[in-house]
């Protein structure tokens, strides 16, 4: 997962979860405008999500982060 990718759903998620609080579930399309404006993106994040996770449409945000955290681990 390409950095910008990586700091942008960490980003989303902190926002999400501060704002909704830790139980706030979210797709991919969370860390896109709803408009396609960088397709690769958006498919690099359908990749991981759908292909590479398996996961549902909507997840909870903190277990997203903690996903993404760990792959630094």
């Amino acid at each position: 997962m390409r950095p910008s990718l990586r700091a942008k759903i960490l980003d989303v998620c902190a926002r999400k979860i501060a704002a909704k609080g830790p139980d706030v579930g979210l797709s991919f399309y969370a860390f896109f405008a709803n408009r396609n404006d960088d397709p690769e993106l958006l498919m690099e994040a359908a990749e991981w999500w759908i292909r590479t996770q398996k996961l549902d449409h909507f997840e909870k945000a903190a277990k997203i982060e903690a996903m993404v955290r760990a792959m630094d681990a």
